[in-house]
């Protein structure tokens, strides 16, 4: 199979190499942004909010702050920014959640556009070097002794198709990635949306049963 496709990227001519160019990062792009939205980012929204409301019902803020730190995701840092000031007014809570929000929710999108914008590439790649290639073949077969036509014209078709496969090859995985790491990017974006507000919230009809008192220790942590 390597050796099939050794010789079909040779038989692609310059084309081709644009186009592994963009295969390389896009693989790179989305191999990373997978680890990140799916194994770094990704927290159980339901189960984390349940856990804030149980520890500041409770009035445990240092419990609630190192369940934060026990899971470091970009909503947990939200969150853990906002406690971290609870002892403040509700105004200055808020923004300290809305100053780590400017701060994590970039890192979610981050090169994810990079992917549909390579895919063009690659896909542009294989159409000018079938172009090449035909422009190449039709050339050569114009002036050529007639026994050696049939061979010209075979190769110039020859590298116009294999970079048309090559760059499509390459070009829809890429928007596929794309497609996927951008509904995941919107989902996490959602999740933090509402976390924020529900545990605003518990904080601000909650400030008279926190117990203040285990915030320093938390913040050492």
């Amino acid at each position: 199979m390597f050796e099939t496709v050794a010789h079909a990227f040779q038989e692609g001519g310059w084309g081709m190499y644009p186009i592994a160019f963009c295969s390389a990062f896009i693989l790179a792009i989305a191999f990373e942004r997978i680890y990140f939205l799916y194994f770094r980012a990704s927290i159980e929204k339901d189960a984390f909010i349940q856990a804030m409301r149980k520890y500041i019902i409770a009035g445990n803020v240092g419990k609630a702050l190192a369940l934060c730190s026990q899971t470091p995701t970009p909503l947990a840092n939200i969150i853990k920014a906002g406690l971290v000031k609870v002892n403040k007014s509700d105004a200055e809570v808020q923004a300290a959640m809305d100053e780590a929000s400017l701060r994590e929710m970039p890192r979610l999108g981050q090169r994810t556009a990079y992917l549909a914008m390579l895919a063009n590439i690659a896909m542009l790649a294989g159409l000018l070097g079938t172009i090449s290639g035909l422009i190449t073949c039709f050339g050569a077969v114009a002036t050529a002794d007639p026994s050696e036509k049939a061979t010209l014209l075979a190769q110039g078709i020859s590298e116009a198709m294999n970079c048309t496969a090559f760059g499509l090859l390459t070009a829809i995985p890429g928007l596929l990635f794309f497609g996927i790491l951008q509904g995941k990017t919107q989902r996490l974006e959602d999740d933090i949306n509402e976390a924020s507000v529900s545990v605003l919230n518990l904080v601000v009809t909650n400030r008279d049963k926190l117990d203040l008192s285990t915030l320093g220790a938390a913040r050492e942590e």
